[in-house]
């Protein structure tokens, strides 16, 4: 059951992306993420309002449950703001195979803080998605995005990095608390950080490129949260369930890449499709054999 609730996952955060590449298009990125985290707090209410009208306002007697939950949501946070200025200016078919990266990342800590073991299938699938991913980085530079002279990519890099980490610590989070009280506090912590920090931007550097840029309203904007919400929480309940396997969950989450890529490629006509195209069968089959090796 969880390796479907992962795959649904997947699906709506292939959709996810492509709303966001349509919202920050010649757009102002920060208000655009701060309007997604005002859809997705508002999405995510009827989580929290009960308890919070009962005077209960979550996690038990546990006082550092809202502290926890707002660490999360910081890490998000700066993980959000490197993604979306990355997707404005990278090609789909560059910055979601980026992107794809992140259960690398997952795999080692899974590993080393959670005690995760991988059989031989599962491993030949993380090996050749390492290769895959390679192979992608390799082909953007063909594309005029090379890691020595593209801040893009390296903003790309360091949101993936950043969902790494925020994956290895929902798989603690879960431990502790419900999925949707977890969704739900975390939602509202997001908007309220995303909030300030527009806020102390606007005050510090009014001029400051991003900042200053004009917002055009979209509504591809409201179908960011939605679809986000949607895959968070078949995400939440896939790791909270007895078996499952943040390092598995993970890879099965990047292969929402699929989706923008078709995008990119149909759509948009992005450029130097052949190589692409190979690397990305490559990490099909890595997650095919994620998918097989789990037994689930």
């Amino acid at each position: 059951m969880w390796i479907l609730l992962a795959i649904g996952s997947a699906l709506c955060l292939g959709v996810y992306d492509i709303m966001k590449k349509m919202s920050v298009h010649a757009n102002n990125v920060l208000i655009v993420l701060l309007l997604n985290t005002v859809f997705g707090t508002i999405l995510m209410l009827p989580a929290i309002a009960p308890g919070i009208t009962e005077g209960n306002f979550g996690f038990g007697n546990d006082t550092l449950g809202h502290l926890r939950i707002l660490i999360k949501a910081g890490i998000v946070i700066c993980s959000w703001i490197l993604g979306y200025f990355a997707i404005k200016h990278l090609p789909l078919t560059i910055q979601g195979p980026i992107n794809a990266s992140r259960p690398v990342m997952v795999l080692v800590g899974a590993v080393l803080i959670f005690g995760e073991k991988l059989n031989w299938i599962q491993w030949t699938g993380i090996i050749i998605g390492f290769v895959s991913l390679f192979l992608i980085s390799r082909a953007g530079a063909s594309d005029g995005f090379s890691l020595r002279s593209s801040k893009w990519i390296w903003m790309s890099i360091g949101a993936a990095a950043l969902g790494a980490l925020s994956g290895l610590y929902d798989k603690y989070l879960l431990t502790l608390y419900k999925p949707l009280d977890v969704q739900g506090w975390y939602s509202l912590y997001q908007c309220l950080l995303m909030t300030l920090t527009i806020f102390i931007l606007r005050k510090t550097c009014p001029n400051a490129a991003g900042v200053s840029t004009k917002f055009v309203w979209r509504w591809s904007i409201p179908l960011i949260s939605v679809f986000l919400t949607v895959a968070d929480l078949a995400y939440f309940y896939s790791l909270s369930l007895d078996g499952s396997m943040i390092s598995v969950v993970s890879m099965i989450r990047r292969g929402s890449v699929i989706v923008p890529f078709i995008y990119g490629a149909t759509v948009l006509r992005e450029g130097n499709l052949k190589a692409k195209t190979t690397d990305l069968i490559l990490l099909i089959v890595s997650l095919s054999l994620l998918i097989t090796g789990s037994g689930k």
